[in-house]
């Protein structure tokens, strides 16, 4: 890619040997128009008009017009001419206008002899002037915003040290379609990648949906199963507590067998093990139904569930990261079913308990370090003793004022996701929340991002983040009830 910086070269013959644009007021001819090259055509959204062809050609106000035209004949590109008058800028005559108003009956022998300044009192009009920073796709739109007569007028482009050079309407029509055309393909291919990521994900769900329904057939069978298996327990044992009532004196080979099995643990063990694989069996369940429950594809239509359900199912598939030194508080209201996407809001609940999740994990990683390389100095001192990890999820049916008089107050599911972690800093708090309101390319998309549409294009929600440095995080997610 070409250095920004554009290097300047005469339009004529010969790019390489450099021709000064300053013109003496005691001269009758105008110097030579001078060329910025731009960068080439590798632009981009964020590029700007500095990096466009730019043409440096300016004359005073008392040059005569004939000598004007003469380098309009020889340099057929040049769009216009910047006017001064005493070195100060007066005004651009673009070479339409002189053209204009020359092929009028009579025209030259009243203009051409004269000075600019005479025909530019006839063809003044408005001039579009941008600073040198204006992004091309800033640039086009406002040019297009222009009456249909002065469409075709070049631009004047104020450069930093307050020269100012002209841009042909044309390059920079080129470059804004050029641009538009890579906005376009960049949004085609993250319109296909999303439609292979969308696919693949609904693969994803199909075959993990396939698979916990295979875990709940043997899961069903042991679980329907277990009833009958304690109680054919409880009647051996009670058939064995029958025969050492009728029958004390045991045979001395059912005494030896008795103490081999270890009869007397057997007793005690058999009904704690029952029960260990009941509790087994209904948490494999419980998983299986989760895994349902995460994979749903949702229906066209929202539909009423019981978002505690879908919390516990979340917590339970997250439950290999929630280390024991992380407490779950749950502060659970009296909610009604709630109409929504339940996939998509399982999706949501993830995204934010892993991202709080992650939080503590950090923190807890940091307080070790820092308790392993302590100074040495520091080394006898007590160590501070540090906050239990906690995450807290308190749900509640509240009511808002509509504002409107006359209009009742709407009732709204409110869900408060907080964490006691490292939380963010300011400017990274304002960086989330720049991520909720402005579309991000498909390589910078983030799962709260994610999050936030989904609660609120999908679910007319609202998604509110607090955060505050070593205070740690708060996730606020309010649904309305239909």
């Amino acid at each position: 890619m070409p250095r920004r910086g554009a290097k300047t070269n005469p339009i004529g013959s010969g790019f390489g040997s450099h021709t000064s644009s300053v013109t003496k007021e005691s001269d009758f001819k105008p110097s030579l128009p001078v060329l910025s090259e731009g960068s080439g055509r590798d632009f981009h959204s964020e590029s700007s008009i500095a990096q466009l062809p730019l043409y440096r050609f300016s004359v005073e106000l008392s040059c005569r017009c004939v000598e004007v035209t003469r380098i309009f004949e020889k340099y057929p590109l040049l769009p216009g001419v910047v006017l001064l008058e005493n070195g100060t800028f007066a005004g651009m005559l673009s070479r339409q206008r002189l053209l204009e108003y020359l092929i009028r009956p009579r025209a030259i022998d009243l203009f051409l002899n004269g000075p600019v300044q005479t025909i530019y009192s006839y063809a003044r009009t408005s001039v579009l002037t941008l600073p040198d920073r204006t992004l091309i796709v800033d640039a086009a739109r406002v040019a297009l915003r222009r009456s249909p007569e002065l469409l075709s007028e070049p631009i004047l482009v104020r450069r930093a040290n307050g020269e100012h050079e002209l841009l042909n309407v044309h390059e920079l029509n080129i470059a804004y379609w050029h641009i538009r055309g890579i906005e376009t393909q960049l949004r085609f291919e993250q319109m296909q990648t999303q439609m292979i990521q969308t696919e693949k994900m609904a693969s994803l769900g199909r075959l993990v949906d396939g698979v916990a329904h295979e875990i709940l057939d043997p899961v069903g069978f042991i679980w329907g199963n277990l009833t009958y298996v304690s109680e054919y327990g409880n009647s051996l044992l009670e058939l064995i507590s029958a025969y050492e009532q009728c029958l004390p004196d045991i045979p001395d080979p059912i005494a030896d067998l008795s103490t081999d099995i270890e009869l007397d643990f057997l007793k005690q063990d058999l009904p704690r093990a029952l029960e260990s694989i009941k509790n087994g069996a209904d948490r494999l369940r419980k998983l299986a139904f989760s895994l349902q429950n995460f994979c749903h594809i949702d229906d066209v239509y929202p539909k009423p569930a019981d978002l505690h359900a879908c919390l516990d199912s979340v917590l339970l598939l997250l439950q290999s990261r929630l280390s024991s030194e992380i407490q779950i508080v749950k502060n659970y209201g009296n909610l009604p079913p709630v109409p929504c996407y339940a996939g998509q809001l399982i999706q949501v609940f993830v995204n934010i308990i892993s991202h709080c999740i992650d939080g503590l994990i950090n923190q807890a990683v940091s307080q070790k370090f820092e308790q392993e390389f302590r100074d040495p100095v520091m080394a006898g001192t007590p160590i501070e003793l540090q906050r239990k990890s906690r995450i807290e999820i308190v749900t509640e049916v509240s009511n808002r004022a509509s504002g409107i008089p006359g209009v009742a107050p709407s009732r709204w599911v409110w869900v408060k996701i907080a964490d006691n972690g490292l939380g963010m800093s300011p400017p990274e708090l304002q960086e989330l929340q720049i991520s909720f309101t402005q579309g991000k390319k498909g390589d910078k998309e983030t799962s709260l991002a994610s999050s936030y549409w989904i609660i609120t294009a999908k679910h007319g929600g609202e998604l509110h983040v607090s955060s505050k440095p070593d205070e740690g995080t708060e996730f606020e997610i309010l649904l309305p009830l239909l």
